[in-house]
């Protein structure tokens, strides 16, 4: 492995270490982030919050390896200030929303815990993996300091994958900038056989595990600094380290008048007709991007 001045800004890295059997992703999030953004007027910590899992949602969703597959996270609560939060990542598209209380939000102040924002909640991932290979979700307690020590939770109690993640969002100057790295144990490879122990002492995990720890959030956030030579850092007294570019990361809402049209083809008149205004037209407002959609039905 040899270091390099190629900026991946934008996009996913994959890299695993064959002896250590870990693999994982890092990713950074810069333009992309900021046209999801822009599409609400978000405060503050609800910027950092959905920042967070959109780059985390990126690092689950490059996992996958079949075009076409999907993953879906959202974190739901019925007491909290944010109500709902969701988003999802299919073929390097990425989008993502908050639905929050203003009243409830401005009570917690400037920098809110995540019990503060949620109060006692879940979280909830879902991978639609194309080509056949089926749809499994996993559903855990909205617990830890941050949405990436839940997300931990998640790869510990449903998959029995030991993993390690860490994030670090920065806005300032009406840009946002977000990065994070996933590695995780895969002793019996990427496909594996049912894991039914995660040993989270294992010699090989606990060396890979200690100096991914070490990376700090200046060096994810550092746009001098490409994905590789983070790698490089942490890494690069391992006999084999394999990198691999990854797919480039745009927003994509994916809605349009003629998908509305066809998913709204699928109810009955007696809804379509309910669903009308005045002029016979159903008005369908998207969440994700803050827009409004005219579908004559």
């Amino acid at each position: 492995m040899t270091k390099t001045t190629e900026t991946y800004s934008g996009r996913t890295l994959g890299f695993t270490i064959p002896s250590r059997s870990a693999r994982g992703r890092i990713v950074r999030l810069d333009s992309s982030l900021d046209e999801i953004l822009a599409a609400h007027d978000y405060p503050a910590p609800i910027t950092h919050l959905l920042a967070e899992a959109l780059v985390l949602v990126t690092l689950m969703g490059s996992l996958l390896k079949n075009d076409g597959s999907q993953v879906t996270m959202q974190a739901q609560t019925e007491a909290g200030a944010v109500n709902l939060l969701v988003c999802d990542y299919k073929d390097g598209e990425l989008r993502g929303y908050v639905d929050f209380d203003e009243a409830r939000l401005a009570e917690l102040g400037a920098n809110p815990s995540l019990f503060a924002l949620f109060g006692k909640g879940y979280l909830a991932i879902t991978f639609d993996v194309a080509k056949g290979r089926g749809r499994y979700q996993g559903i855990v307690p909205l617990e830890g300091e941050t949405l990436a020590q839940a997300c931990e939770t998640y790869f510990f109690q449903s998959e029995q994958v030991p993993t390690l993640i860490r994030t670090a969002v920065r806005a300032d100057g009406g840009k946002c900038l977000a990065a994070g790295m996933l590695i995780q144990h895969l002793p019996d490879g990427e496909e594996g056989r049912e894991r039914l122990h995660a040993r989270l002492d294992h010699p090989e995990w606990e060396h890979v595990a200690i100096l991914a720890g070490t990376v700090k959030h200046e060096e994810l956030l550092a746009e001098d600094l490409s994905l590789e030579a983070i790698v490089w850092r942490l890494f690069h007294e391992e006999d084999e380290v394999r990198v691999e570019g990854g797919a480039p990361v745009s927003r994509g809402c994916r809605c349009t008048v003629e998908h509305y049209h066809e998913v709204l083809s699928k109810f009955p008149e007696a809804d379509r007709v309910e669903m009308r205004n005045d002029d016979g037209i159903i008005v369908v407002d998207c969440a994700f991007c803050s827009r409004k959609f005219m579908v004559d039905a």
